[in-house]
């Protein structure tokens, strides 16, 4: 068969040439290579043979100098600004002498890029702050907190769902450092503070939410939209956790009457006592009370142990010192007078008491009211995070996720920092506040079925640490917001007995009467929050199915108990129920068992001392007293025996806790308490004998640990003021030297500063 033409025609083609048209130039070959370039000038104006380098800069390994290094935190591309943050960290470490003079270039390039696209760089970011103000002092950091935090803040706000989360974990880092400068003016209605912006973008951050990976730092970056994405769980986790943290120095429970100016060492010893002030008429009453077992912290000296500190500094002259024994002008005029227009005054102003139990010349805490305003935003927040985490966590057949566990404890302390300063506000004002007490009721309701929070079988096996402290946090919140709901009820007690018949609607339709004989909580509820707080003070863990090891409750643990153990032993559910008098023994039995050097020892005898003195306060209103109970009589009795063994056993350490020790023997024998009958006075005149003089088998008679107390230190006069008490003041009598403790004292007190004041208070005894 013939070929066809096309075929003849295109095999022609490749052997046929161009002809060449008049006009037009020689065409280009399809396979040729241009060569044609165009020059242009380039800058190196670090490289430049004309500029002088110093050749002793510190440099990196790359032979990088700090100024290259921050130029490199502009570059374009994101590996060399992740190199040059890491380069920053590297050449700091090798020159520590850099850090402080380069602290601000440092700080105000790199704020520059914490809200970074680049997930690589904010990494290498997040671990250079964390590192860098490890060695910086706090006050070289608290200058440069504006710029930090108004790029934080910007961060909170981007498109990118990353950059959003990783600026939260930049305020974690600020948080641990500068924690007052993050929230300062968090109350403020403007957006001018630090701590509105703060708090502002956190709630955008949990209403808004965003879908992306885990931990939000994997992934391409994409835009999304902030009307309808929903945050991932350990997103959630990471922002719930730095609001926890944020309201935990913004609005915590504090005591408010302790000074503010303690140091830090100090403050962790003073025990709580907020709770014992919807008991008292006044506020002022209470302020009376609360300070007559604090000790004169500002005679100690810092030190690595506070309650350890030896040496003393008295600030007062013999003039203004304290004294208990001698010199009294019962007699004499009060410089503060009250005239019968001050009288007519006071009465106004207790009869204008307002409808929510606020006096009309008290303003709001702005703090009470901003916290009031986020937990009413948040509670629905709360709600769902618990409701949907809840069900895996305390499933009984397989070990609780760790995502969700500390989900569900991060909502609870949020819980307890809100509605704990609200209700705390209610139990020292009388200012109600009945939407944060519903809403508080409702989360209980939610908490109630699972409470106590026990590891099942299956992860106690494994022993796993992490989730048994949490369970253990679970339970302590718990029983803290049930104590707030018990306090609130009882705030009726602080009104006048002219008002107290005056009943008020609350949103629910029960009146304030009812609610003090209906509690916020069920008797059921408060019996197994009773059951649970004896475990604990016994050292009993609380496991489903495994038997666990005793274990000594820790001294933070225990003062977040006490508001709990004061609603449960004072409040009217506790009028003749047995399980108010089982805790109430257990907690004096733990009392008496915990070591004298212990960290807890000091707040049990806190705690412990401020009841046995309450029924001695004329404006005290609470319906736990001594003297109403034998049984209960009986246990505190034994307990006030036994802290002379306690004084005798921390000898010239621990000055602080002797200290409260001595005031606490010396007030209940002034006010002529009767615990202090004539048989435990007898008796515990015999036991502080060896506190002064021991007669030891061999070497005679010893000086006991009175004398290893500071030499001139009020404490020694202090002590000898409680044996001047509780010896009397005849010492003609023959009783005096009966039992041998003027005896013993004098011995002490030979040939020391103390002798002739000793002398003057008691008297030298024939023989002495």
């Amino acid at each position: 068969m013939p070929k066809s033409s096309k075929k003849k025609k295109d095999k022609a083609a490749d052997f046929s040439k161009a002809k060449l048209k008049l006009g037009k130039g020689k065409q280009t070959p399809s396979n040729v290579v241009d060569t044609s370039f165009k020059a242009r000038s380039i800058a190196l104006p670090t490289q430049s043979i004309a500029a002088d380098k110093d050749s002793d800069a510190p440099t990196t390994k790359r032979r990088l100098t700090f100024d290259a290094l921050i130029a490199h935190l502009k570059h374009y591309n994101a590996s060399t600004r992740r190199d040059a943050i890491l380069g920053l960290r590297e050449l700091l470490e090798a020159h520590p002498e850099l850090i402080n003079p380069h602290l601000t270039a440092s700080v105000n390039n790199c704020v520059r890029i914490i809200g970074d696209e680049d997930a690589g760089v904010r990494k290498a970011l997040l671990a250079f702050f964390a590192w860098l103000f490890r060695q910086v002092p706090r006050d070289d950091i608290i200058p440069h907190s504006p710029v930090l935090l108004l790029f934080t803040t910007s961060a909170q706000t981007h498109i990118f769902p990353e950059i959003r989360i990783d600026a939260v974990r930049f305020l974690d880092i600020f948080l641990e450092y500068i924690p007052d400068v993050v929230t300062e003016g968090w109350t403020l209605s403007g957006s001018g503070s630090h701590g509105r912006r703060v708090l502002e973008g956190y709630l955008g951050i949990l209403n808004a939410g965003t879908t992306f990976g885990e931990g939000g730092d994997t992934g391409p970056v994409q835009a999304t939209s902030t009307a309808s994405v929903v945050l991932s769980a350990a997103s959630k986790l990471i922002v719930l956790r730095s609001l926890a943290t944020f309201l935990n120095y913004a609005v915590s429970i504090t005591d408010r009457t302790n000074d503010s100016a303690v140091d830090a060492p100090l403050a962790a010893l003073i025990t709580p006592t907020w709770y014992f002030s919807s008991s008292f008429a006044s506020t002022s009453a209470f302020h009376a009370f609360d300070a007559l077992l604090q000790p004169i912290r500002s005679q100690y000296t810092s030190g690595t142990r506070a309650d350890d500190v030896r040496t003393w500094h008295p600030e007062h002259s013999d003039e203004t010192e304290e004294d208990f024994v001698g010199k009294f002008d019962l007699a004499q005029p009060s410089p503060t007078a009250w005239t019968v227009q001050d009288l007519d005054s006071a009465h106004a102003a207790v009869i204008a008491l307002s409808a929510d139990g606020q006096s009309s010349v008290d303003g709001l805490d702005p703090q009470v009211t901003a916290a009031a305003h986020i937990a009413r935003t948040l509670h629905p927040t709360l709600v769902s995070t618990f409701l949907d985490c809840a069900p895996t966590v305390f499933s009984p057949s397989s070990s609780p996720p760790e995502t969700e566990l500390q989900m569900v404890l991060v909502v609870c302390r949020i819980c307890r920092s809100l509605y704990g300063r609200i209700l705390q506000d209610t139990a020292e004002s009388g200012r109600t506040h009945g939407t944060a007490e519903a809403d508080l009721q409702t989360m209980l309701s939610y908490l109630s079925p699972y409470f106590p929070f026990v590891i099942n079988g299956q992860s106690a096996a494994r022993r796993d640490i992490k989730i048994e402290q949490a369970f253990q946090d679970l339970n302590l919140i718990f029983c803290e917001l049930s104590s707030f709901l018990v306090l609130a009820s009882q705030v009726d007690n602080k009104r006048p007995l002219m008002h107290r018949s005056k009943t008020r609607s609350t949103r629910s339709g029960r009146s304030l009467s009812s609610m003090d004989d209906s509690p916020a909580i069920s008797g059921r509820q408060i019996e197994r929050v009773s059951q649970y707080i004896m475990q604990l003070l016994r050292g009993e863990v609380p496991t489903a199915g495994v038997q666990s090891i005793p274990r000594p409750i820790t001294p933070q643990a225990y003062t977040s108990l006490l508001p709990t153990i004061w609603s449960l032993i004072n409040g009217r559910h506790s009028e003749g129920g047995e399980s108010s008098e089982q805790l109430f023994s257990a907690v004096v039995e733990h009392a008496m068992k915990a070591s004298s050097t212990s960290a807890v020892k000091r707040h049990t005898i806190d705690f412990l001392g401020r009841l046995t003195l309450l029924d001695l306060e004329p404006e005290y209103l609470g319906l736990f007293r001594c003297g109403q109970n034998q049984d209960k009589d009986t246990k505190l009795r034994e307990w006030i025996l036994q802290l002379p063994k306690t004084m005798w056993e921390l000898g010239g350490s621990h000055l602080s806790t002797t200290e409260t020790i001595v005031r606490l023997l010396l007030r209940l024998s002034q006010r002529r308490s009767r615990l202090l009958d004539p048989a435990t006075r007898s008796s515990l005149k015999s036991r502080l004998i060896p506190y002064f003089s021991i007669v030891h088998p061999a070497r005679g008679k010893v000086r006991g640990p009175y004398a290893k107390l500071p030499v001139g230190s009020p404490l020694r006069r202090l002590v000898l003021d409680l044996v001047a008490t509780i010896q009397g003041h005849a010492p003609s009598k023959a009783d005096a030297g009966d039992d041998g403790l003027v005896a013993a004292v004098f011995e002490a007190v030979n040939e020391t500063p103390e002798e002739s004041y000793m002398a003057g208070v008691i008297g030298r005894p024939q023989g002495i």
